[in-house]
Protein backbone atom coordinates (compact mmCIF):
# COMPACT_ATOMS: atom_id res chain seq x y z
CA UNK A 1 0.00 0.00 0.00
CA UNK A 2 1.33 3.38 -0.72
CA UNK A 3 0.64 5.88 1.59
CA UNK A 4 2.11 9.58 1.26
CA UNK A 5 0.75 11.62 3.97
CA UNK A 6 0.62 11.01 7.75
CA UNK A 7 0.33 12.28 10.73
CA UNK A 8 2.32 11.29 13.80
CA UNK A 9 2.76 12.97 17.47
CA UNK A 10 6.62 13.13 19.06
CA UNK A 11 7.81 13.87 22.15
CA UNK A 12 11.94 14.13 23.11
CA UNK A 13 12.93 12.43 26.77
CA UNK A 14 13.14 13.56 29.89
CA UNK A 15 16.17 15.18 31.18
CA UNK A 16 17.41 13.43 34.80
CA UNK A 17 16.97 15.22 37.70
CA UNK A 18 20.39 16.61 39.44
CA UNK A 19 21.39 14.65 42.88
CA UNK A 20 21.48 15.86 46.34
CA UNK A 21 24.08 13.69 48.21
CA UNK A 22 27.15 14.62 50.18
CA UNK A 23 30.66 12.84 50.83
CA UNK A 24 31.63 11.19 54.13
CA UNK A 25 35.60 12.50 54.60
CA UNK A 26 36.57 14.26 57.70
CA UNK A 27 36.77 17.40 57.67
CA UNK A 28 34.16 18.61 55.32
CA UNK A 29 30.95 20.12 56.07
CA UNK A 30 28.28 17.91 56.46
CA UNK A 31 30.57 15.68 54.35
CA UNK A 32 30.77 17.91 51.98
CA UNK A 33 27.94 18.19 48.25
CA UNK A 34 28.51 15.50 45.86
CA UNK A 35 25.24 15.20 43.84
CA UNK A 36 26.11 14.65 40.19
CA UNK A 37 23.97 16.05 37.29
CA UNK A 38 21.40 14.79 35.64
CA UNK A 39 21.81 13.43 31.96
CA UNK A 40 20.09 14.82 29.02
CA UNK A 41 16.73 13.73 27.23
CA UNK A 42 16.91 12.13 24.03
CA UNK A 43 16.15 13.94 21.04
CA UNK A 44 14.10 12.77 18.16
CA UNK A 45 15.63 12.85 14.43
CA UNK A 46 14.66 12.65 11.34
CA UNK A 47 16.84 10.42 9.02
CA UNK A 48 16.19 10.50 5.00
CA UNK A 49 16.46 7.17 3.70
CA UNK A 50 16.80 6.07 -0.11
CA UNK A 51 15.81 2.09 1.29
CA UNK A 52 12.35 3.64 2.24
CA UNK A 53 9.96 4.30 -0.32
CA UNK A 54 6.63 5.01 1.80
CA UNK A 55 5.16 6.07 4.80
CA UNK A 56 2.94 2.72 5.24
CA UNK A 57 4.95 2.52 8.49
CA UNK A 58 3.64 5.89 10.27
CA UNK A 59 -0.01 4.58 9.32
CA UNK A 60 0.78 1.92 12.47
CA UNK A 61 2.89 3.74 14.60
CA UNK A 62 2.16 6.99 14.96
CA UNK A 63 3.74 8.19 18.48
CA UNK A 64 7.39 8.06 18.54
CA UNK A 65 9.30 9.13 22.12
CA UNK A 66 12.87 9.22 23.03
CA UNK A 67 14.65 7.85 25.94
CA UNK A 68 15.06 9.84 29.10
CA UNK A 69 18.21 10.72 30.88
CA UNK A 70 18.85 9.08 34.06
CA UNK A 71 19.11 11.08 37.47
CA UNK A 72 22.75 12.17 38.67
CA UNK A 73 24.02 10.20 41.55
CA UNK A 74 26.59 10.40 44.40
CA UNK A 75 29.91 10.76 43.92
CA UNK A 76 29.63 13.46 41.24
CA UNK A 77 28.71 11.06 38.93
CA UNK A 78 26.41 12.46 36.04
CA UNK A 79 23.20 10.62 34.68
CA UNK A 80 23.46 8.68 31.37
CA UNK A 81 21.89 10.77 28.67
CA UNK A 82 18.71 9.55 27.07
CA UNK A 83 19.19 7.62 23.35
CA UNK A 84 18.42 9.97 21.11
CA UNK A 85 15.68 8.33 18.68
CA UNK A 86 16.05 8.37 14.72
CA UNK A 87 13.06 8.02 12.98
CA UNK A 88 13.90 6.99 8.82
CA UNK A 89 11.95 8.84 6.35
CA UNK A 90 12.15 8.41 2.42
CA UNK A 91 13.95 11.13 0.82
CA UNK A 92 11.69 13.76 -0.16
CA UNK A 93 9.69 14.22 2.63
CA UNK A 94 8.12 17.37 3.60
CA UNK A 95 8.02 18.00 7.53
CA UNK A 96 4.92 20.38 8.11
CA UNK A 97 3.75 21.32 11.52
CA UNK A 98 0.16 19.92 11.77
CA UNK A 99 -1.76 22.70 13.25
CA UNK A 100 -0.54 25.65 10.44
CA UNK A 101 0.40 22.88 7.45
CA UNK A 102 3.57 24.94 7.55
CA UNK A 103 6.88 23.29 6.30
CA UNK A 104 9.09 22.57 9.19
CA UNK A 105 12.07 20.97 6.87
CA UNK A 106 12.15 19.02 3.86
CA UNK A 107 14.56 15.83 3.65
CA UNK A 108 15.99 16.53 0.18
CA UNK A 109 19.66 14.64 0.76
CA UNK A 110 20.32 10.82 1.51
CA UNK A 111 21.81 10.26 5.02
CA UNK A 112 20.34 14.19 5.71
CA UNK A 113 18.78 14.60 9.59
CA UNK A 114 17.47 16.61 10.90
CA UNK A 115 16.84 17.37 14.93
CA UNK A 116 12.90 17.86 14.73
CA UNK A 117 12.83 17.55 18.74
CA UNK A 118 15.08 18.64 21.75
CA UNK A 119 16.06 16.58 24.75
CA UNK A 120 16.04 19.53 27.79
CA UNK A 121 19.07 20.15 29.58
CA UNK A 122 19.90 18.00 32.51
CA UNK A 123 19.20 19.03 36.06
CA UNK A 124 22.72 20.35 38.14
CA UNK A 125 23.31 18.43 41.28
CA UNK A 126 24.06 20.15 44.57
CA UNK A 127 27.81 19.61 43.79
CA UNK A 128 26.87 22.66 41.99
CA UNK A 129 25.47 25.13 43.50
CA UNK A 130 28.34 24.97 46.46
CA UNK A 131 29.96 28.13 47.07
CA UNK A 132 31.95 29.36 49.67
CA UNK A 133 29.09 30.82 51.40
CA UNK A 134 26.83 28.05 50.86
CA UNK A 135 28.85 25.20 51.72
CA UNK A 136 25.96 22.30 52.03
CA UNK A 137 23.60 23.06 49.70
CA UNK A 138 20.63 20.90 50.57
CA UNK A 139 19.16 21.07 47.14
CA UNK A 140 19.05 20.34 43.46
CA UNK A 141 17.23 20.94 40.14
CA UNK A 142 14.80 18.33 38.43
CA UNK A 143 15.02 17.55 34.90
CA UNK A 144 13.32 19.54 32.19
CA UNK A 145 10.74 18.07 29.85
CA UNK A 146 11.88 17.06 26.58
CA UNK A 147 10.34 19.07 23.15
CA UNK A 148 6.82 17.75 21.89
CA UNK A 149 5.33 18.48 18.61
CA UNK A 150 2.32 16.87 16.46
CA UNK A 151 3.76 17.40 12.79
CA UNK A 152 2.21 15.79 9.50
CA UNK A 153 4.76 13.81 7.11
CA UNK A 154 4.31 14.36 3.18
CA UNK A 155 5.80 12.76 0.55
CA UNK A 156 6.76 13.90 -2.46
CA UNK A 157 8.81 11.84 -4.82
CA UNK A 158 12.27 13.19 -6.04
CA UNK A 159 12.59 12.12 -9.21
CA UNK A 160 15.00 13.68 -12.33
CA UNK A 161 12.20 13.08 -15.03
CA UNK A 162 8.93 11.97 -14.72
CA UNK A 163 6.63 9.71 -17.25
CA UNK A 164 3.06 11.24 -18.02
CA UNK A 165 -0.11 10.44 -19.35
CA UNK A 166 -3.13 8.94 -19.58
CA UNK A 167 -3.55 4.78 -18.49
CA UNK A 168 -2.49 2.20 -20.93
CA UNK A 169 -0.22 4.46 -22.92
CA UNK A 170 2.94 2.15 -21.94
CA UNK A 171 4.28 4.29 -18.80
CA UNK A 172 5.05 1.34 -16.93
CA UNK A 173 6.55 -0.79 -19.79
CA UNK A 174 9.03 2.14 -21.02
CA UNK A 175 9.81 2.60 -16.76
CA UNK A 176 11.18 -1.06 -16.86
CA UNK A 177 12.36 -1.48 -19.79
CA UNK A 178 14.68 1.52 -18.82
CA UNK A 179 15.55 0.83 -15.13
CA UNK A 180 15.69 -1.42 -12.83
CA UNK A 181 12.01 -1.27 -11.55
CA UNK A 182 9.92 -3.90 -11.84
CA UNK A 183 5.93 -2.17 -11.83
CA UNK A 184 3.12 -4.64 -11.98
CA UNK A 185 2.16 -4.37 -15.93
CA UNK A 186 -0.97 -5.32 -17.20
CA UNK A 187 -3.34 -4.25 -20.21
CA UNK A 188 -6.25 -2.40 -18.29
CA UNK A 189 -6.79 0.41 -16.98
CA UNK A 190 -5.13 2.10 -13.54
CA UNK A 191 -2.97 -1.19 -13.30
CA UNK A 192 -0.63 1.60 -12.08
CA UNK A 193 -2.01 2.52 -8.16
CA UNK A 194 1.12 3.92 -6.69
CA UNK A 195 4.17 6.06 -8.25
CA UNK A 196 7.55 4.13 -9.41
CA UNK A 197 10.39 4.73 -9.48
CA UNK A 198 14.09 3.71 -10.94
CA UNK A 199 17.01 4.57 -11.79
CA UNK A 200 18.07 4.76 -15.29
CA UNK A 201 22.00 4.06 -15.78
CA UNK A 202 23.54 6.00 -18.72
CA UNK A 203 27.17 4.74 -18.23
CA UNK A 204 30.08 4.49 -15.41
CA UNK A 205 28.85 6.92 -12.79
CA UNK A 206 26.08 8.30 -14.65
CA UNK A 207 22.30 7.78 -14.02
CA UNK A 208 19.54 9.32 -13.10
CA UNK A 209 15.87 8.37 -11.57
CA UNK A 210 13.06 8.08 -13.58
CA UNK A 211 9.62 7.61 -11.66
CA UNK A 212 6.06 6.70 -13.41
CA UNK A 213 3.38 8.87 -12.70
CA UNK A 214 0.13 7.33 -12.49
CA UNK A 215 -3.40 8.60 -11.75
CA UNK A 216 -3.49 11.42 -13.99
CA UNK A 217 -7.10 11.62 -16.31
CA UNK A 218 -9.54 14.49 -17.05
CA UNK A 219 -10.52 16.55 -13.95
CA UNK A 220 -7.56 15.17 -12.03
CA UNK A 221 -6.61 18.74 -11.70
CA UNK A 222 -9.78 18.37 -9.72
CA UNK A 223 -9.32 15.88 -7.78
CA UNK A 224 -11.44 13.76 -10.14
CA UNK A 225 -9.55 10.05 -9.04
CA UNK A 226 -6.27 9.92 -7.74
CA UNK A 227 -5.13 13.29 -9.29
CA UNK A 228 -4.30 15.44 -5.98
CA UNK A 229 -2.65 12.47 -4.75
CA UNK A 230 -0.13 11.78 -7.74
CA UNK A 231 -0.04 15.26 -9.16
CA UNK A 232 1.61 16.68 -6.31
CA UNK A 233 5.07 14.04 -7.68
CA UNK A 234 5.19 15.74 -10.58
CA UNK A 235 6.27 18.95 -9.03
CA UNK A 236 9.97 17.65 -8.10
CA UNK A 237 10.84 16.10 -11.76
CA UNK A 238 13.14 18.24 -13.62
CA UNK A 239 11.62 16.83 -17.07
CA UNK A 240 8.31 15.86 -18.17
CA UNK A 241 8.19 12.62 -20.36
CA UNK A 242 4.80 12.72 -21.72
CA UNK A 243 3.78 9.79 -23.63
CA UNK A 244 0.90 9.40 -25.85
CA UNK A 245 -0.66 6.18 -27.43
CA UNK A 246 0.26 7.19 -31.28
CA UNK A 247 -1.77 4.18 -32.56
CA UNK A 248 -4.94 5.45 -31.50
CA UNK A 249 -5.43 1.20 -30.39
CA UNK A 250 -8.44 2.49 -28.21
CA UNK A 251 -9.93 4.74 -30.27
CA UNK A 252 -8.53 7.35 -28.42
CA UNK A 253 -6.45 10.69 -30.62
CA UNK A 254 -2.69 10.91 -29.53
CA UNK A 255 -3.20 15.00 -30.01
CA UNK A 256 -6.32 15.05 -28.05
CA UNK A 257 -4.75 12.96 -25.55
CA UNK A 258 -1.62 15.40 -24.68
CA UNK A 259 -3.40 18.61 -24.70
CA UNK A 260 -5.85 16.54 -21.99
CA UNK A 261 -2.90 15.84 -19.79
CA UNK A 262 -0.55 19.34 -20.58
CA UNK A 263 -4.03 21.06 -19.64
CA UNK A 264 -4.78 19.29 -16.23
CA UNK A 265 -1.08 19.87 -15.74
CA UNK A 266 -1.29 23.54 -15.81
CA UNK A 267 -4.75 23.95 -14.09
CA UNK A 268 -2.93 22.24 -11.31
CA UNK A 269 -0.09 24.57 -11.34
CA UNK A 270 0.74 27.11 -13.86
CA UNK A 271 4.33 26.63 -13.18
CA UNK A 272 4.10 23.30 -14.30
CA UNK A 273 4.06 24.52 -17.95
CA UNK A 274 7.42 25.90 -17.27
CA UNK A 275 9.09 22.37 -17.35
CA UNK A 276 10.83 20.59 -20.35
CA UNK A 277 8.93 17.89 -21.95
CA UNK A 278 9.78 15.25 -23.83
CA UNK A 279 7.17 13.77 -26.15
CA UNK A 280 7.02 9.81 -26.28
CA UNK A 281 4.72 8.60 -29.09
CA UNK A 282 4.39 4.82 -27.98
CA UNK A 283 3.57 2.03 -29.47
CA UNK A 284 4.81 2.70 -33.13
CA UNK A 285 4.73 -0.86 -33.83
CA UNK A 286 0.86 -1.22 -34.51
CA UNK A 287 -0.91 0.21 -37.45
CA UNK A 288 -2.14 4.14 -38.14
CA UNK A 289 1.40 4.96 -36.18
CA UNK A 290 3.44 6.49 -38.58
CA UNK A 291 0.74 9.05 -39.92
CA UNK A 292 -0.29 9.95 -36.16
CA UNK A 293 3.35 10.65 -35.57
CA UNK A 294 3.06 12.84 -38.67
CA UNK A 295 0.13 14.63 -37.32
CA UNK A 296 1.04 15.04 -33.82
CA UNK A 297 4.56 16.80 -34.67
CA UNK A 298 2.74 19.30 -36.95
CA UNK A 299 -0.22 19.61 -34.26
CA UNK A 300 2.26 19.83 -30.66
CA UNK A 301 4.92 21.77 -32.58
CA UNK A 302 5.66 23.96 -29.35
CA UNK A 303 7.43 20.50 -28.42
CA UNK A 304 11.28 20.28 -29.72
CA UNK A 305 11.40 16.69 -28.35
CA UNK A 306 9.32 14.30 -30.36
CA UNK A 307 10.96 10.58 -29.88
CA UNK A 308 9.01 7.62 -31.43
CA UNK A 309 9.38 4.13 -29.37
CA UNK A 310 7.73 0.96 -29.11
CA UNK A 311 7.75 -0.59 -25.48
CA UNK A 312 6.75 -3.98 -26.99
CA UNK A 313 9.76 -4.21 -28.85
CA UNK A 314 12.14 -1.89 -27.37
CA UNK A 315 12.70 0.39 -30.65
CA UNK A 316 13.73 3.87 -29.77
CA UNK A 317 13.64 3.26 -26.09
CA UNK A 318 18.16 3.86 -26.02
CA UNK A 319 17.17 7.22 -27.93
CA UNK A 320 14.96 8.09 -25.43
CA UNK A 321 17.21 6.89 -22.71
CA UNK A 322 19.77 9.33 -23.26
CA UNK A 323 17.84 12.20 -24.74
CA UNK A 324 16.36 12.47 -21.16
CA UNK A 325 19.92 12.49 -19.77
CA UNK A 326 21.15 15.05 -22.29
CA UNK A 327 18.22 17.47 -21.50
CA UNK A 328 19.09 16.67 -17.47
CA UNK A 329 22.68 17.41 -17.95
CA UNK A 330 21.48 20.84 -19.41
CA UNK A 331 19.31 22.05 -15.93
CA UNK A 332 20.15 22.67 -12.41
CA UNK A 333 19.21 20.42 -9.60
CA UNK A 334 15.85 21.80 -8.70
CA UNK A 335 13.46 19.88 -6.20
CA UNK A 336 11.31 22.84 -5.42
CA UNK A 337 7.38 22.14 -4.68
CA UNK A 338 4.95 24.44 -6.07
CA UNK A 339 1.27 23.51 -4.00
CA UNK A 340 2.05 25.73 -1.16
CA UNK A 341 3.90 28.58 0.01
CA UNK A 342 7.33 26.91 1.10
CA UNK A 343 8.48 28.64 4.04
CA UNK A 344 11.78 27.34 5.86
CA UNK A 345 11.07 26.38 10.17
CA UNK A 346 13.27 29.22 11.30
CA UNK A 347 12.91 29.07 15.64
CA UNK A 348 11.80 32.21 16.90
CA UNK A 349 14.48 33.82 19.05
CA UNK A 350 12.14 34.21 22.28
CA UNK A 351 13.51 36.63 25.28
CA UNK A 352 14.58 34.66 28.75
CA UNK A 353 11.35 36.83 30.09
CA UNK A 354 8.74 39.51 29.26
CA UNK A 355 6.92 41.76 31.86
CA UNK A 356 3.21 43.36 31.32
CA UNK A 357 0.78 45.01 33.40
CA UNK A 358 -2.66 42.92 34.71
CA UNK A 359 -4.88 45.33 36.09
CA UNK A 360 -2.45 47.06 38.92
CA UNK A 361 -0.54 43.90 38.84
CA UNK A 362 3.00 42.60 36.98
CA UNK A 363 3.15 39.92 35.20
CA UNK A 364 6.53 38.26 34.64
CA UNK A 365 7.07 35.36 31.97
CA UNK A 366 8.89 33.73 29.96
CA UNK A 367 11.07 30.46 29.48
CA UNK A 368 13.69 31.60 31.68
CA UNK A 369 11.22 32.41 34.23
CA UNK A 370 8.77 28.82 33.54
CA UNK A 371 12.38 27.28 34.01
CA UNK A 372 13.54 28.21 37.13
CA UNK A 373 10.00 28.23 38.49
CA UNK A 374 9.45 24.60 37.67
CA UNK A 375 13.04 23.79 39.07
CA UNK A 376 12.46 25.32 42.31
CA UNK A 377 10.95 23.74 45.54
CA UNK A 378 9.37 26.88 47.56
CA UNK A 379 9.72 25.29 50.65
CA UNK A 380 13.23 25.15 50.97
CA UNK A 381 14.62 28.58 51.78
CA UNK A 382 18.05 27.96 50.00
CA UNK A 383 16.45 27.39 46.64
CA UNK A 384 13.80 30.27 47.21
CA UNK A 385 16.82 32.46 47.91
CA UNK A 386 18.81 30.98 44.67
CA UNK A 387 16.02 31.79 42.61
CA UNK A 388 15.66 35.28 43.82
CA UNK A 389 19.28 35.85 43.39
CA UNK A 390 18.65 34.10 39.09
CA UNK A 391 16.31 36.86 38.78
CA UNK A 392 18.45 39.58 40.34
CA UNK A 393 20.96 38.91 38.11
CA UNK A 394 19.03 38.41 34.93
CA UNK A 395 17.96 41.82 35.21
CA UNK A 396 13.79 40.66 36.30
CA UNK A 397 14.13 43.36 39.30
CA UNK A 398 15.74 46.36 37.00
CA UNK A 399 12.99 45.25 33.97
CA UNK A 400 10.58 45.42 36.82
CA UNK A 401 11.76 49.05 37.81
CA UNK A 402 11.89 50.26 34.51
CA UNK A 403 7.91 49.27 34.19
CA UNK A 404 7.32 51.12 37.39
CA UNK A 405 7.34 48.96 39.85
CA UNK A 406 6.84 50.43 43.70
CA UNK A 407 6.76 49.00 46.77
CA UNK A 408 3.87 46.88 47.80
CA UNK A 409 3.03 46.47 44.25
CA UNK A 410 1.93 42.31 43.28
CA UNK A 411 4.21 40.09 41.10
CA UNK A 412 2.96 37.12 39.52
CA UNK A 413 4.94 34.20 38.30
CA UNK A 414 3.07 31.07 36.93
CA UNK A 415 0.53 30.84 39.92
CA UNK A 416 1.91 32.23 42.34
CA UNK A 417 2.15 36.06 43.76
CA UNK A 418 4.51 37.62 45.68
CA UNK A 419 4.64 41.08 47.04
CA UNK A 420 7.80 43.47 45.73
CA UNK A 421 10.21 44.59 48.49
CA UNK A 422 13.60 46.66 47.51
Amino acid sequence: MFIDIAKIELKAGKDGDGAVAFRREKFEPSGGPSGGDGGDGGSIIFVADYGIRTLTDFRYLRHYKAENGQDGRKKKQYGKKGEDLRVKVPVGTLIKDFETGGVIHDMKEPGEEFVICKGGKGGNGNAKYASSIRQAPRFAQPGTKGEERVVSLELKLLADAGLVGLPNVGKSSILSILSDAKPKIANYHFTTLEPNLGVVKVGPEESFVLADIPGLIEGASEGVGLGHDFLKHVERTRVLVHVVDVSGSEGRDPIEDYKLIHEELEKYNEKLKDKKVILVANKMDLPNSMDNLELLKKEISEVEDVIAVSAATTEGMQELKYRIWELLSTLETDYSTYDEEYVEYIEEEVPDFTIRRENEDYVVEGPLIENMYYRTNFQDNEQVRYFERVLRDKGVYDALKEAGIEEGDIVHIDDMEFEYFE
